[in-house]
């Protein structure tokens, strides 16, 4: 079956599907839709899905988490600057683990459309060293969804799914698949594992620490991860999140004859990612946010290595990337951009 959804919506179906039992927000834009899509559910009223606003997202956060204690799978759901609010609880469940699973949803919002900053919450999803995930367009919304909280169980951490506004405000068809029942109550064998006194906290970081191995096979293993090969070895492109439709928008065969590397999961698969420069002379990353993953690959290949993007000037350093906003790295003659309409200009959303 398919149905025509927002990717908000459509993350919001997945999340029903997935078997969550409970989604806990603050209201946001562009996140507003995801929660609002499942209290209209008729079929998630049938299922008995809890679901509340909250008073902030700090609250939404620890509600969620105190459903996955009881075994259930949670949601949480806020825009990019309300990531600060719940810094608290986030960073704090990463070291305790979690029952069942849980995925904390992050609308990012490049542009400034409705906010005050254009925060990036990968630097937050990698300073709590857990999975990240970052859809490139409408079915992965629904797809991944369903994905991060089987991963959320594996792994035993919250997931974090990132999403940008142009994403969570278009629409697509969506094919659905089957839905899963909800996890029956279940608590946790060692209920101190969410007790971090020093005493079990020092253990629990170690155990972070130590999985951050399993957490990166993971991402090299990845179905959203893909390595796509070219035949002009000249550039090779990395792509992340709605960058890869934007990108390919910019050909019309769907054909791209350079090497590309879409990530839709970090941390960042480094083998994808070395055989990127070891075949291509220079490397184009496409990212909506910050420079995050420009600064990264500096890390681990060096500064010396050809790398184009955010910060060398050939894309935008501000506000959100479009097709347009590409072409010239691509190589492609940039024409001369028509007046926007006035039925079509920007306007608060």
């Amino acid at each position: 079956m398919k149905k025509l959804l927002l990717g908000n919506e459509a993350l919001a179906q997945g999340a029903i599907d997935a078997g969550i039992s409970g989604v806990y927000a603050y209201p946001g834009t562009p996140s507003t839709e995801i929660t609002e899509y499942i209290q209209r559910s008729k079929i998630a009223k049938e299922l008995g899905i809890h679901s509340s606003w909250s008073v902030n997202e700090k609250t939404a956060m620890e509600t969620a988490l105190g459903m996955s204690y009881a075994g259930k799978r949670a949601m949480t759901v806020m825009k990019h600057v309300g990531l600060n609010v719940a810094a608290d609880v986030f960073m704090n469940m990463s070291v305790s683990g979690i029952n069942g699973g849980l995925v904390v949803v992050v609308a990012d919002d490049p542009s400034m459309h409705s906010s005050q900053n254009e925060q990036d919450s990968r630097c937050y999803g990698r300073f709590a060293m857990i999975p990240i995930l970052e859809p490139s367009n409408q079915q992965e919304c629904y797809d991944i969804i369903k994905y991060a909280f089987d991963l959320s169980e594996k792994m035993g951490l919250p997931i974090m799914v990132r999403l940008v506004t142009r994403l969570s405000h278009s629409r697509a068809g969506i094919k659905v698949s089957d839905r899963r029942k909800q996890n029956d109550i279940n608590l946790p064998v060692d209920s101190t594992q969410f007790q971090l006194i020093p005493a079990y906290a020092r253990g629990r970081y170690q155990h972070l620490v130590d999985i951050q191995s399993d957490n990166r096979e993971s991402s090299e293993n990845s179905i959203f991860n893909q390595y796509f090969d070219g035949h002009e070895k000249s550039m090779g492109i990395i792509a992340a999140g709605i960058g890869y439709n934007y990108l390919m928008e910019n050909y019309e065969d769907g054909k791209c004859p350079h090497p590309i590397l879409k990530i839709s999961q970090y941390p960042l698969p480094k083998s994808s990612i070395k055989k990127l420069f070891n075949e291509c002379e220079k490397i184009l990353v496409l990212e909506d946010g910050y420079p995050f993953i420009e600064e990264i690959i500096s890390d681990f290949l060096g500064e010396n290595r050809n790398v184009i993007g955010r910060l060398s000037g050939h894309v935008n350093r501000v506000g959100e990337l479009d097709p347009d906003s590409i072409k010239g790295a691509l190589g492609f003659d940039i024409e001369k951009v028509q007046a926007m309409p006035k039925i079509v200009s920007g306007r608060p959303p």
